[in-house]
């Protein structure tokens, strides 16, 4: 079950590869974000040593969270992966023009789990027939509707 997507990562990337991974979060975290008060649209994910850690990710923080904590929205969290997978994209990363990003955020036997992309940057000119082909679909769809009544 989806609990946020992130659009924005589709129109600005191909998106070659995509990999579930676990998040290392507090507890009024998971409870906002049970709440749907997580952003990811301009996250992104960052690799330091053999860690990778995704940065920018907005969790705002529910009015009854506790008084002894100071929430910080936008803190750098840890990505929980196997040493295996964390090699085989950081060694992806390092060649020209990849990079990851945060796809979405979902519920996964009860956890919160984030998806990950390998992703390469689009062009202006992709955007644009990207935007075309997904115009032409619709059209397609509905002039079949016509047709079919």
């Amino acid at each position: 079950m989806s609990i946020i997507d992130n659009r924005k990562a589709f129109h600005d990337y191909f998106i070659e590869e995509r990999l579930e991974a676990g998040i290392v979060l507090e507890g009024w975290e998971v409870k906002a974000i049970r709440a749907g008060r997580a952003q990811i649209k301009e996250a992104y994910i960052l690799v330091r040593g053999a860690e990778l850690f995704v940065i920018g990710m907005h969790i705002s923080p529910l009015l009854a969270a506790s008084t002894h904590i100071k929430p910080d929205p936008v803190r750098t969290r840890k990505l929980l992966l196997h040493a295996g997978q964390i090699d085989k994209f950081i060694g992806k990363v390092e060649r020209a023009g990849f990079t990851l990003v945060p796809l979405d955020l979902h519920y996964s036997k009860g956890r919160v789990k984030m998806e990950i992309g390998l992703a390469k940057g689009k062009k202006q000119y992709d955007k644009r027939e990207s935007e075309k082909q997904r115009d032409w679909d619709r059209e397609k769809q509905r002039l079949m509707r016509e047709k079919a009544r």
